[in-house]
């Protein structure tokens, strides 16, 4: 059980950071590699779409923190 949790965490892991790296702030970051639209219509409900993506595996990352805290203790 331990060792599920563990390869869901990386996977959690992983996908954090690339939907973190995908926002563009200041600059134009990974965003502006062609990940997002560049019509101004789009580029709103791209990056609102890509906000609650993050904030939902952001929510996940967290509970199968606790969940293999829990396991581990």
């Amino acid at each position: 059980m331990l060792a599920i949790f563990a390869v869901i965490h990386v996977i959690l892991c992983a996908s954090l950071i690339g939907l973190i790296l995908m926002h563009s702030g200041r600059d134009a970051g990974l965003g502006g590699m062609g990940f997002t639209p560049t019509s101004q219509g789009g580029t709103h409900i791209v990056e609102r779409n890509l906000t609650r993506l993050t904030a939902v595996v952001a929510i996940l990352f967290f509970a199968n923190t606790v969940v293999l805290f829990r396991l581990l203790k």
